[in-house]
Protein backbone atom coordinates (compact mmCIF):
# COMPACT_ATOMS: atom_id res chain seq x y z
CA UNK A 1 0.00 0.00 0.00
CA UNK A 2 1.05 3.60 -0.35
CA UNK A 3 0.07 6.57 1.82
CA UNK A 4 2.98 8.89 1.03
CA UNK A 5 4.68 9.74 -2.25
CA UNK A 6 6.38 12.44 -4.29
CA UNK A 7 4.29 13.36 -7.34
CA UNK A 8 5.67 14.44 -10.69
CA UNK A 9 5.44 18.22 -10.46
CA UNK A 10 7.93 19.51 -13.03
CA UNK A 11 6.03 20.59 -16.18
CA UNK A 12 8.74 19.27 -18.50
CA UNK A 13 8.62 15.78 -16.98
CA UNK A 14 4.83 15.68 -17.14
CA UNK A 15 4.96 16.64 -20.83
CA UNK A 16 7.82 14.30 -21.69
CA UNK A 17 6.62 11.15 -19.96
CA UNK A 18 2.85 11.59 -19.83
CA UNK A 19 1.99 14.10 -22.56
CA UNK A 20 0.04 16.44 -20.29
CA UNK A 21 0.24 19.95 -18.89
CA UNK A 22 0.81 20.42 -15.17
CA UNK A 23 -2.24 21.37 -13.07
CA UNK A 24 -1.98 24.10 -10.44
CA UNK A 25 -1.90 23.70 -6.66
CA UNK A 26 0.33 20.64 -6.39
CA UNK A 27 2.56 19.97 -3.38
CA UNK A 28 5.98 18.30 -3.67
CA UNK A 29 4.98 15.64 -1.11
CA UNK A 30 1.60 13.93 -0.91
CA UNK A 31 -0.34 12.34 1.95
CA UNK A 32 -4.03 11.31 2.06
CA UNK A 33 -6.43 14.21 1.32
CA UNK A 34 -3.64 16.36 -0.21
CA UNK A 35 -4.16 17.69 -3.73
CA UNK A 36 -2.08 15.85 -6.31
CA UNK A 37 -2.06 15.36 -10.09
CA UNK A 38 -3.86 12.50 -11.76
CA UNK A 39 -4.25 11.81 -15.46
CA UNK A 40 -7.40 10.63 -17.18
CA UNK A 41 -8.57 10.27 -20.76
CA UNK A 42 -9.79 13.62 -22.08
CA UNK A 43 -13.62 13.55 -22.19
CA UNK A 44 -13.56 14.77 -25.83
CA UNK A 45 -10.64 12.64 -27.01
CA UNK A 46 -12.82 10.73 -29.48
CA UNK A 47 -14.36 13.70 -31.34
CA UNK A 48 -11.72 13.55 -34.08
CA UNK A 49 -10.27 17.00 -33.40
CA UNK A 50 -6.47 17.00 -33.43
CA UNK A 51 -6.52 20.02 -31.12
CA UNK A 52 -8.03 17.89 -28.34
CA UNK A 53 -5.38 15.93 -26.40
CA UNK A 54 -5.84 12.24 -25.64
CA UNK A 55 -5.07 12.79 -21.95
CA UNK A 56 -5.54 15.53 -19.39
CA UNK A 57 -3.94 16.11 -16.00
CA UNK A 58 -6.10 17.43 -13.18
CA UNK A 59 -5.61 18.18 -9.51
CA UNK A 60 -7.52 15.78 -7.27
CA UNK A 61 -7.68 14.72 -3.66
CA UNK A 62 -5.52 11.69 -2.85
CA UNK A 63 -8.15 9.38 -1.36
CA UNK A 64 -11.43 8.63 -3.09
CA UNK A 65 -14.41 10.69 -1.98
CA UNK A 66 -17.38 8.85 -3.53
CA UNK A 67 -20.36 10.85 -4.74
CA UNK A 68 -22.39 10.02 -1.62
CA UNK A 69 -19.72 10.99 0.96
CA UNK A 70 -20.42 14.17 2.91
CA UNK A 71 -16.94 14.93 4.28
CA UNK A 72 -13.56 15.53 2.72
CA UNK A 73 -11.96 13.51 5.53
CA UNK A 74 -13.42 10.38 3.92
CA UNK A 75 -10.30 10.29 1.75
CA UNK A 76 -8.07 9.46 4.72
CA UNK A 77 -9.08 5.81 4.45
CA UNK A 78 -9.61 5.39 0.69
CA UNK A 79 -6.23 6.28 -0.80
CA UNK A 80 -5.59 2.64 -1.80
CA UNK A 81 -8.05 0.20 -3.37
CA UNK A 82 -7.44 -3.53 -3.14
CA UNK A 83 -7.87 -5.04 -6.60
CA UNK A 84 -9.35 -8.19 -5.06
CA UNK A 85 -12.33 -6.33 -3.55
CA UNK A 86 -12.53 -3.06 -5.52
CA UNK A 87 -15.60 -4.21 -7.48
CA UNK A 88 -17.55 -4.78 -4.24
CA UNK A 89 -16.49 -1.97 -1.89
CA UNK A 90 -19.00 0.93 -1.86
CA UNK A 91 -16.18 3.50 -1.91
CA UNK A 92 -14.77 2.21 -5.22
CA UNK A 93 -17.29 0.03 -7.02
CA UNK A 94 -18.97 2.76 -9.10
CA UNK A 95 -15.64 4.06 -10.44
CA UNK A 96 -14.52 0.48 -11.17
CA UNK A 97 -17.75 -0.49 -12.93
CA UNK A 98 -17.73 2.66 -15.05
CA UNK A 99 -14.09 2.24 -16.03
CA UNK A 100 -13.03 5.57 -14.51
CA UNK A 101 -9.36 4.74 -14.89
CA UNK A 102 -6.58 7.18 -14.19
CA UNK A 103 -2.81 7.29 -13.97
CA UNK A 104 -1.06 8.76 -10.94
CA UNK A 105 2.29 10.30 -12.01
CA UNK A 106 4.84 9.55 -9.30
CA UNK A 107 8.54 10.21 -8.86
CA UNK A 108 8.84 7.92 -5.82
CA UNK A 109 6.69 6.23 -3.23
CA UNK A 110 7.59 5.68 0.42
CA UNK A 111 7.03 2.51 2.41
CA UNK A 112 8.06 1.60 6.00
CA UNK A 113 10.86 -0.94 6.33
CA UNK A 114 10.42 -2.74 9.69
CA UNK A 115 13.33 -5.19 9.41
CA UNK A 116 15.35 -3.24 12.00
CA UNK A 117 12.47 -3.40 14.48
CA UNK A 118 11.24 0.13 13.81
CA UNK A 119 9.75 1.79 10.75
CA UNK A 120 12.34 3.34 8.43
CA UNK A 121 10.82 5.39 5.57
CA UNK A 122 12.14 3.95 2.33
CA UNK A 123 12.09 5.66 -1.05
CA UNK A 124 11.15 3.41 -3.98
CA UNK A 125 11.58 4.61 -7.55
CA UNK A 126 12.33 3.35 -11.03
CA UNK A 127 15.93 2.33 -11.58
CA UNK A 128 16.06 4.12 -14.95
CA UNK A 129 15.16 7.51 -13.47
CA UNK A 130 11.83 7.76 -15.23
CA UNK A 131 8.66 8.52 -13.24
CA UNK A 132 6.16 5.82 -12.40
CA UNK A 133 2.64 5.74 -13.79
CA UNK A 134 0.47 4.08 -11.15
CA UNK A 135 -2.94 2.66 -12.07
CA UNK A 136 -5.81 4.31 -10.23
CA UNK A 137 -9.48 5.20 -10.25
CA UNK A 138 -10.97 8.69 -10.16
CA UNK A 139 -14.34 10.00 -9.06
CA UNK A 140 -16.32 13.21 -8.61
CA UNK A 141 -18.18 14.49 -5.53
CA UNK A 142 -20.41 17.55 -5.02
CA UNK A 143 -21.86 16.68 -1.63
CA UNK A 144 -18.82 17.30 0.57
CA UNK A 145 -18.30 20.98 -0.29
CA UNK A 146 -21.19 22.01 -2.54
CA UNK A 147 -18.92 22.24 -5.59
CA UNK A 148 -17.20 19.57 -7.62
CA UNK A 149 -14.30 17.80 -5.94
CA UNK A 150 -12.24 15.32 -7.95
CA UNK A 151 -10.43 12.56 -6.12
CA UNK A 152 -8.51 9.39 -6.88
CA UNK A 153 -7.12 6.20 -5.39
CA UNK A 154 -4.20 3.91 -6.23
CA UNK A 155 -4.90 0.26 -7.03
CA UNK A 156 -2.93 -2.38 -5.11
CA UNK A 157 -2.18 -6.09 -5.43
CA UNK A 158 -0.70 -8.76 -3.19
CA UNK A 159 3.11 -8.65 -2.93
CA UNK A 160 3.89 -11.56 -0.60
CA UNK A 161 6.12 -13.10 -3.29
CA UNK A 162 7.59 -9.85 -4.66
CA UNK A 163 11.29 -9.72 -3.81
CA UNK A 164 11.26 -5.97 -3.08
CA UNK A 165 7.81 -5.08 -1.77
CA UNK A 166 7.67 -8.09 0.54
CA UNK A 167 10.28 -6.32 2.71
CA UNK A 168 7.93 -3.54 3.82
CA UNK A 169 5.34 -3.06 6.56
CA UNK A 170 5.18 -5.08 9.78
CA UNK A 171 6.20 -8.76 9.60
CA UNK A 172 2.70 -10.00 10.42
CA UNK A 173 1.00 -7.79 7.81
CA UNK A 174 0.05 -8.86 4.31
CA UNK A 175 2.48 -7.41 1.78
CA UNK A 176 0.92 -5.10 -0.80
CA UNK A 177 2.19 -3.04 -3.73
CA UNK A 178 0.77 -0.45 -6.07
CA UNK A 179 0.13 -1.34 -9.72
CA UNK A 180 2.89 0.28 -11.78
CA UNK A 181 2.07 0.43 -15.47
CA UNK A 182 4.47 0.16 -18.40
CA UNK A 183 4.53 3.28 -20.59
CA UNK A 184 3.00 1.41 -23.52
CA UNK A 185 0.02 0.55 -21.32
CA UNK A 186 -0.94 4.13 -20.45
CA UNK A 187 -3.48 4.80 -23.19
CA UNK A 188 -4.68 1.21 -23.13
CA UNK A 189 -5.42 1.50 -19.40
CA UNK A 190 -7.18 4.85 -19.76
CA UNK A 191 -9.40 3.53 -22.57
CA UNK A 192 -10.04 0.05 -21.17
CA UNK A 193 -13.60 -0.97 -20.38
CA UNK A 194 -14.36 -2.28 -16.91
CA UNK A 195 -14.29 -5.89 -18.09
CA UNK A 196 -10.58 -5.60 -18.92
CA UNK A 197 -9.46 -3.82 -15.77
CA UNK A 198 -8.20 -6.91 -13.95
CA UNK A 199 -5.82 -7.78 -16.79
CA UNK A 200 -3.66 -4.80 -15.80
CA UNK A 201 -3.28 -5.92 -12.16
CA UNK A 202 0.27 -7.28 -12.42
CA UNK A 203 3.46 -6.97 -10.40
CA UNK A 204 6.15 -4.63 -11.68
CA UNK A 205 9.54 -6.40 -11.82
CA UNK A 206 11.66 -5.83 -8.71
CA UNK A 207 14.84 -5.47 -10.77
CA UNK A 208 13.38 -2.37 -12.45
CA UNK A 209 13.08 -0.59 -9.09
CA UNK A 210 15.52 0.75 -6.49
CA UNK A 211 14.90 1.35 -2.78
CA UNK A 212 16.86 3.53 -0.36
CA UNK A 213 16.14 4.27 3.28
CA UNK A 214 15.42 7.88 4.26
CA UNK A 215 15.23 7.87 8.08
CA UNK A 216 14.82 11.65 8.20
CA UNK A 217 11.75 11.71 6.00
CA UNK A 218 9.10 13.88 7.63
CA UNK A 219 5.56 14.89 6.85
CA UNK A 220 5.55 17.77 4.39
Amino acid sequence: MCSNYDPVTHPDRLRMYFGVEAPAGIRPQVWPTYLAPFIRRHPHADVGDDAVPAREALAGVFGTIPHWAGEMSFGRRTYNARSETVAEKPSFRDAWRHGQHCIVPVEAIYEPDWRSGKAVPTRIERADGKPMGIAGLWTSNRKATGSEVLSFTMLTINADEHSLFNQFHKPQDEKRMVVILDEDQYDEWLKALAGRSMSFMRQYPAEWLVANGEPGRGRG
